[in-house]
């Protein structure tokens, strides 16, 4: 089955930037979506961004609060998922995740129900 490990994260000012890295292996034919959530203290589990993961290019989904700043990225070659993030803010932080599904990416939704496969969280902190 597939396997995510992730790296990357850590504690910036606002402003700064930050990029998550995440790793993929095993059988992963099946997987047709890939995807970064974040979940903050006290918080329900949301989505950030979303890209296919078949087709040279990708289509992607962002959510609005992250449009402009986030760009979530994938190397096929290296079996890798990136996230870059610029101008973080302290609203922001939370624990970072990477996921992937056998399902189609939704076209305007991002549910982490529809992923089976996580990767272990990576902390971002962002201060004011």
């Amino acid at each position: 089955q597939p396997q995510l490990v992730q790296s990357g994260g850590g504690s910036v000012q606002a402003g700064g930037s930050l990029r998550l890295s995440c790793a993929t292996s095993g059988y992963m034919n099946s997987i047709t979506c890939l995807g970064w959530f974040r979940q903050a203290p006290g918080k329900e589990r949301e989505g950030v961004a979303i890209i296919d993961s078949d087709g040279t290019e990708g289509s992607t989904l962002y959510d609005d609060s992250v449009k402009g700043r986030f760009t979530i990225s994938r190397d096929s070659a290296k079996k890798t998922l990136y996230l870059q993030m610029n101008d973080l803010q302290p609203e922001d932080s939370a624990l970072y995740y990477c996921a992937a599904s056998i399902y189609v990416c939704g076209s305007w939704y991002m549910y982490p129900t529809d992923f089976d496969y996580w990767g272990q969280g990576a902390q971002v902190c962002v201060s004011s």
